[in-house]
């Protein structure tokens, strides 16, 4: 059987997206436009649609669509902005994000993730994103961003990742412990790394990014 992908993608839009109140015109135009089916395995073509989390390589997942879609309208990258992503997973969410801003750097742990997001997106036309295969939590830069975007989970946001942010910039994540996760946007007010305002968005879980999930309690 042929699959519609174009029809696919318009009903995951206006039936799944659209509904969770994701309306900013621009973040819908570029969910519609970059083709979701080929950010994952053959296998999972036919359900690139579908309100799930993909399986990936390595225990990873991608995000499912209505999350995506709040996680893009929260940040609201503009043409002129740059973002840095943290878990770049299928690439999926970096083709968007570079639909809607400058210049966008990914930052995935797997080597053989990082290499095949950047082959899709240099095959689905997104030249603006680069891939790193770097770990977010030792990685080293002397950017700053407009915005950044963390696809998984953390107990509580790193300092580092706020360090990262132009004053001005927004910063957006999930954290928490399960059951009661939090997706938060994070501003930063000015030059001091502390001077932070967290908008809290909505509820909803994620696995967590290695190395910021919840440190062991002690059992007795």
């Amino acid at each position: 059987m042929t699959i519609d992908y174009a029809a696919a993608r318009e009903a995951m839009v206006e039936q799944q997206v659209r509904p969770w109140d994701v309306l900013d015109l621009r973040v819908l135009g570029a969910l519609a436009e970059v083709p979701r089916e080929r950010f994952v395995a053959p296998p999972y073509q036919a359900v690139a649609y579908a309100d799930i989390e993909i399986p990936l390589a390595h225990g990873e997942r991608t995000l499912k669509p209505v999350v995506a879609g709040r996680l893009l309208q929260a940040l609201l990258v503009q043409d002129g902005e740059d973002v840095l992503e943290i878990g770049t997973g299928s690439g999926y969410v970096s083709a968007c994000l570079g639909r809607l801003g400058r210049d966008v750097v990914s930052l995935e742990r797997h080597a053989d993730l990082a290499s095949a997001a950047a082959a899709r997106l240099r095959e689905t036309g997104a030249l603006n994103v680069a891939v790193e295969h770097a770990d977010a939590l030792v990685w080293q830069t002397t950017r700053r961003f407009d915005a950044i975007c963390v696809n998984a989970a953390v107990d509580r946001v790193p300092s580092r990742f706020l360090e990262w942010l132009r004053p001005g910039g927004r910063l957006f994540a999930v954290r928490g412990r399960a059951p009661a996760m939090e997706a938060v946007l994070v501003h930063r007010s000015g030059e001091d790394v502390n001077a932070v305002r967290v908008e809290s968005l909505f509820e909803t879980e994620l696995a967590y990014l290695a190395g910021a999930e919840p440190s062991a309690e002690f059992q007795f």
